[in-house]
């Protein structure tokens, strides 16, 4: 830290650390005695005279719980707040203390910078973190992370409180006595503010889907996600360093080319039928749309008409921009609200009104390699490719089967990626959207592309712990905690007997957790830059991520309500994610009752409330869950119980 940098001092006892402290930077340095009794600790007087000849200033009379009461302090904010070993004195117990705690960082935040630190020192095992050896049980500890999360602050770092570094400081004050205590094992906490909550909007978006310019609103939900260009060019987003290790893993044993071109978030119910390998329609989202302009003229030049082919650079990097063409406005989240199909089982023909947002880019791929110009210019994109370029089906052969001669046989991976959305439950590692890297060719049966495909897969992500699980014609990778992480399969048969189409997806978001070591997919969409920073310098995979909010607090609330006869749990899961920030990361169903005289039954559910991203206290949590309450009463007109 910088010496021009403040610091204030709260709960000094005989001013031996702020003495020591005076000597490198500039401090003001408090006690909550006055000044007659501070000046009989041992070594005060001289104390309090090396802070002032070192430019400092020393206050008294200073209650650490009331920092903005205090007049010397008005107008004034600082770099640093420090509270060494905080105490109620005497013979207190953990909840006085852990009141003292609260009460003192809800008042320090008045004092303190934007960007500035509160240090809290403690005994080894009062803090209750896992770092205090041997740790306490959690309810005999001072639960120092939840009580600084009450003034939205974080605990960013805990290191050994270092002593030695300050020559003249001892403590005292044991029992609220001139006495020493123990600092042996003692360890520094360090918080920071952390990002506000940002309240979910619906958000209005106009796009071109089958030649008609459509207006709908995106659910409240994942308003967050929507027009953040995790894959834009020059992106150094860990869901975009993966992609690019992949692409260029991928690249060694063949040409894959990416699309640039835009496409449309929505999808119709007859596009969805088309191909949507291993997708239920049950976790779709249904779209009404606000609006619709028939025979829309989506392309206003033939250069837009052909679809934009782009071999990957030495580096294997390419350009996957995927921002849909959208105006995006906020509108009343209750008035314009989003309305899902009660029947998922639909009928193209019957049903042609009804749009889906994509839950897989499959039907758009295949828009896409119908069209005779990405064929076209798959095949001269390979024809052109140098020699090292070669292909995935053989490395060492330099034919390649004339790449594209048999029967629209490209003998190259052609790619699409960006944002797919699936209505699932709300669960750990269920992702309501994430990114999907999606590839597609056609090879020599003879080949085994699919085995071909999987071994290079496999040799690219074993190392961070993924597995290839052999199913029929499928291979499923899955990783542990997440479960499945994507799949190589056999996609629509070709005219040619003796070649293979094979589809490649893969879960951007969950490979970049695992890559990257993350406790949570939520992080990935995080706006803090304590995140972001650490991909700056485009980290290789395996490179740990170092989180910013070190042990949040787990809390767990029950909600139970009586409903109708008919009762849409995916509308509650949309409420949760709603109402609660993103912060809750499970629900559990864990009893249900449908009562004999009345047609009414009563569910009750139990919800974990986590966050890595935000700081996440008791209060806070508790008032998302009335939140919720309040929704689901006004909008799905439940009673609560």
């Amino acid at each position: 830290m910088s010496p021009s940098r403040s610091i204030l001092l709260v709960g000094e006892g005989n001013f031996s650390f702020s003495a020591s402290m005076s000597q490198l930077h500039g401090v003001t340095a408090t006690c909550l005695q006055h000044q007659e009794e501070a000046l009989r600790q041992e070594g005060a007087a001289r104390n309090i005279q090396i802070i002032k000849d070192s430019g400092g200033t020393v206050l008294f009379e200073v209650d650490c719980t009331k920092l903005g009461e205090c007049a010397s302090l008005q107008g004034r904010v600082f770099d640093r707040v420090v509270f060494n070993f905080p105490h109620c004195g005497r013979k207190s117990g953990v909840k006085k203390n852990r009141q003292l705690l609260k009460n003192f960082f809800l008042s320090c935040v008045q004092v303190l910078a934007e960007d500035g630190e509160v240090h809290v020192s403690l005994c080894n095992g009062q803090g209750g973190t896992p770092v205090d050896q041997p740790k306490r049980e959690w309810h005999n500890s001072w639960q120092v992370a939840a009580m600084a999360a009450e003034a939205h602050l974080i605990l960013t770092d805990v290191h050994p409180f270092e002593s030695e570094k300050y020559q003249n400081y001892k403590c005292t004050g044991y029992r609220s006595q001139d006495k020493g205590f123990h600092v042996e094992n003692a360890l520094l906490h360090v918080f920071m503010r952390s990002l506000p909550y940002s309240s979910a909007q619906t958000l209005r978006v106009e796009e071109a889907v089958e030649g008609d310019r459509v207006h709908y609103n995106i659910p409240a939900e994942l308003s967050d996600y929507i027009f953040r260009e995790f894959l834009s060019s020059g992106s150094v987003h860990p869901v975009k360093l993966v992609q690019d290790f992949l692409l260029e893993g991928l690249k060694e044993k063949g040409l894959v080319s990416m699309t640039t071109k835009t496409l449309p978030f929505l999808l119709t119910a007859k596009q969805l039928q088309t191909c949507c390998h291993g997708i239920e329609s049950t976790h779709c989202y249904w779209i009404h749309l606000l609006q619709k302009d028939l025979n829309f003229d989506a392309y206003t030049s033939t250069d837009k008409e052909k679809d934009q082919l782009t071999p990957l650079d030495s580096r294997g990097r390419t350009d996957t921009r995927n921002t849909v063409s959208a105006t995006c406005e906020k509108v009343d989240s209750v008035a314009e609200r989003l309305r899902f199909a009660c029947s998922l089982d639909v009928d193209p023909e019957e049903e042609s009104g009804l749009y889906v947002l994509r839950p897989s880019l499959c039907p758009q791929m295949e828009e896409l390699l119908t069209r005779k110009e990405v064929m076209t210019n798959s095949a001269g994109s390979c024809g052109k490719t140098e020699g090292n370029n070669r292909s995935v089906e053989d490395e060492g052969n330099k034919e390649q089967d004339q790449c594209g001669s048999c029967n629209s046989v490209t003998s190259s991976l052609f790619g699409i990626s960006g944002l797919v959305f699936r209505n699932v439950p709300v669960n750990v590692w269920d992702l309501p959207i994430f990114h999907e890297l999606l590839l597609k060719g056609v090879f020599p049966s003879e080949r085994e592309p699919i085995k071909l495909l999987g071994q290079r897969l496999e040799t690219l992500l074993a190392p961070y712990g993924v597995s290839l699980v052999t199913e029929q014609e499928c291979l499923r990778l899955t990783a542990h905690p997440m479960g499945l992480v994507g799949h190589v399969f056999a996609s629509s048969p070709t005219d040619n007997m003796s070649h293979d189409s094979v589809t490649v997806s893969l879960n951007l978001d969950l490979l970049a957790v695992l890559l990257f070591s993350l406790p949570d997919w939520r992080l990935l969409w995080s706006h803090d830059p304590r995140f972001s920073e650490q991909f700056a310098l485009r980290p290789l995979p395996g490179t740990s991520f170092h989180p910013f909010s070190l042990f949040p607090e787990l809390f767990s609330f029950d909600i139970s309500f009586w409903t109708g006869p008919s009762w849409d749990e995916k509308k509650f899961y949309a409420m949760v994610r709603e109402a609660c920030c993103g912060t809750v990361e499970q629900v559990k169903l864990i009893d249900m009752f449908s009562h004999p005289d009345l047609s009414q039954t009563s569910y009750c559910y139990r919800l974990i409330y986590h966050s890595h991203t935000h700081a996440l206290s008791h209060t806070q949590a508790l008032q998302f869950h009335k939140h919720l309450e309040s929704l689901l009463c006004s909008r799905l007109q439940v009673t609560i119980r």
